[in-house]
């Protein structure tokens, strides 16, 4: 497997965003300055609550098939690989991960059945698409912490993506639970969200190595990245974090990442959060303190380590 430099684009964008000529010159931007090979797409469905067993991928929050297969077709234009990760999120604000049911299913309560049946058509629904427009990798879903323990049904739902799809599969889980996951013998590749403290690296990486090793599977950071906000380089995780800006933090923390996690071997690549479908000016994005590195720091520590390596 090519090693992965990757960014995340758009990510959660809503109808019509990829229709706007913004998103193009967003994606301009990204290529011309980040020296990436690959980009990750994040289309959404919504379900209501982490008990709701229905999943909506035709509201306003999701972007219309053919808006996403139009910017597939101009990233592949550009040389660039893409990944597709169809991901769900509640629409009253819990985090995914907190997505859960009774383990055995109890009449009149809410269903791990009802739900994977949800979750299998909307993610079949993406693979198909992603087939269609030639998608190097498919990731179906991303830090579904509490559904990872269904081994059964996401062994039948990755066996049910590959009789549409023909690339790689993969599935992005959340940062410290790579060695909780007992089902990575059925994808091509594991990957993780590597939200890890900037002083905890060197721990966190001898621990994900051994599940690598075990699966012998090649394996890269689907997601990474760091607020630039005073304090998040501690917990890169938290987007609740708040105090004063901190662009060098965040460019810090990019760094360290790459010193540490760049010389392992196992690790296959980065897949970065994130670069936004409509940027901002160069004076806006000196006062921004979000994950979005474009315009501060940490993009030429980003871009200087992508034309480098390898």
């Amino acid at each position: 497997m090519q090693y992965i430099k990757g960014i995340t684009f758009g990510s959660f964008a809503g109808r019509g965003s990829f229709e706007q000529n913004a998103a193009y010159q967003s994606m301009d931007l990204l290529v011309q300055r980040m020296n990436a090979n690959f980009i990750m797409l994040v289309p959404n469905g919504v379900q209501e609550t982490p008990q709701s067993e229905t999943i909506d991928y035709s509201t306003p929050a999701t972007m219309s098939d053919e808006e996403l297969t139009r910017m597939v077709d101009y990233i592949h234009g550009k040389g660039l690989a893409v990944g597709l990760k169809p991901t769900v999120n509640c629409k009253n604000g819990t985090w995914r991960a907190h997505i859960n049911f009774f383990d055995k299913d109890v009449p009149c309560e809410p269903k791990w059945s009802t739900w994977f049946e949800a979750y299998t058509d909307f993610q079949l629904h993406f693979a198909r698409l992603a087939e269609t427009t030639g998608c190097e990798m498919f990731l179906p879903g991303c830090e579904m912490v509490m559904s990872e323990r269904r081994d059964r049904e996401w062994r039948r739902l990755i066996g049910d993506i590959r009789t549409v799809y023909g690339g790689l599969v993969s599935y992005n889980t959340d940062k410290y639970q790579e060695d909780n996951v007992t089902w990575w013998d059925c994808v091509d590749v594991i990957s993780s969200s590597g939200y890890y403290p900037i002083d905890d690296w060197d721990s966190q990486l001898d621990r994900i190595e051994k599940t690598v090793r075990k699966f012998n599977k090649p394996f890269f950071f689907a997601e990474a990245g760091c607020m630039s906000v005073a304090g998040a380089s501690k917990v890169p995780n938290d987007w609740r974090v708040r105090g004063g800006q901190a662009l060098a933090e965040q460019a810090d923390w990019y760094a360290e990442m790459f010193r540490k996690a760049g010389s392992r071997d196992f690790v296959n690549g980065f897949c970065l959060w994130d670069w936004a479908w409509r940027q901002r000016s160069q004076k806006e994005a000196l006062k921004d303190c979000g994950y979005d590195f474009c315009g501060k720091p940490a993009e030429s520590v980003i871009s200087d380590f992508y034309r480098n390596v390898l």
